[in-house]
């Protein structure tokens, strides 16, 4: 009889203990590029509305992997601990045309090994060029590669990124794939760097990469590749409209953990993230980064069938381009 006592009394005991606090430490956001590129000037403006948006322990610091387009960051994240204090901003060249391009797939399955939280935004890609480049025009900027091929190497954030693909496809586009030499940089703000220094004569930029120069003439922005005008920058017309009709290339950012992750800790993220990208302090600054803050549901079972879309869409692209990327 005491033994159950004792028992019962312990078990109370424990059910009236507060559950242990989340987040209990400081949450890392990694991100799979060096600084200055589209994923870590996104991943820097959410982090700093992430932590108060998580309450008075909220604290969201960003830690940059570089290295193979966010593929060896990614494999890295699926081998964590998933208590969700190890995070990961990623966006579609990582988890949705990797493992359809990559020769040989990527070491992690996107849906498989990963908890998906939330979508943050998305944004189109821009094809950018040196002040020097001779067009001014989509038109025209389409006339000059169809002229320079193997004269005019284009610039990206990686093997396998999304500027590489983009690329990639116009020059499919164009009837001249392989045409083009290509010249991979770590991130994308090293890329853009090399086309305002005209060491390369164009390039497709994630927008929230080029924004910033585009913006102070560094470099040229000629085209965006979404079927809309982005709304920080309304005089730049889209591919679709002036030079490739059709074309439609759109890149995009989501917060991901290890799988396994506690529902509950699941769910506190999920609400932290769409509170911040809620707030209209944070929207401008998204937008003004080339990034359309994400308005759709946006639950975590949105996100996971967000990723699947998603992957399926980029494997209709690759088959029908025929882009095969090398690891």
């Amino acid at each position: 009889m005491l033994r159950r006592t004792l028992l019962g009394l312990t078990v109370a005991a424990a059910l009236a203990t507060p559950a242990l606090a989340y987040p209990d430490r400081t949450i890392t956001l990694a991100v799979g590029f060096a600084p200055g590129g589209s994923t870590d000037v996104t991943s820097r403006l959410l982090a700093d509305r992430l932590g108060p948006a998580l309450g008075p322990n909220g604290r969201v610091v960003v830690e940059n992997r570089p290295g193979a387009a966010g593929l060896i960051a990614s494999d890295w994240l699926r081998r964590q601990t998933p208590d969700g204090h190890l995070l990961m901003l990623v966006e579609a060249s990582s988890h949705a045309l990797a493992p359809n391009a990559v020769q040989g797939g990527t070491r992690y399955d996107p849906i498989g090994d990963f908890t998906h939280i939330a979508v943050v935004g998305t944004g189109p890609m821009i094809v950018v060029a040196p002040p020097s480049f001779p067009a001014r025009t989509p038109q025209d900027a389409i006339a000059r590669l169809r002229e320079g091929g193997e004269n005019l190497p284009f610039a990206s954030s990686g093997v396998a990124s999304m500027p590489h693909l983009s690329a990639e496809m116009v020059a499919a586009v164009l009837n001249m794939p392989g045409r083009f030499p290509h010249v991979p940089y770590r991130s994308g703000g090293l890329m853009v760097e090399s086309i305002a220094r005209g060491e390369t004569q164009w390039g497709v930029a994630v927008l929230a990469s080029a924004a910033g120069q585009v913006r102070d003439g560094r470099v040229r922005g000629i085209a965006v590749t979404g079927l809309e005008r982005f709304p920080s920058f309304p005089d730049i017309p889209t591919l679709a409209e002036s030079a490739l009709p059709g074309f439609d290339l759109e890149n995009w950012f989501a917060v991901i953990g290890p799988k396994g992750m506690p529902p509950a800790v699941v769910e506190t993220l999920n609400r932290a993230i769409r509170t911040a990208i809620a707030e209209p302090q944070l929207r401008e600054r998204l937008l003004v980064a080339g990034v359309n803050p994400w308005t759709r549901p946006n639950a975590p079972t949105d996100a996971e069938a967000f990723f699947r879309a998603e992957l399926a869409k980029f494997g209709q692209v690759v088959a029908r381009t025929g882009v095969k990327l090398e690891p």
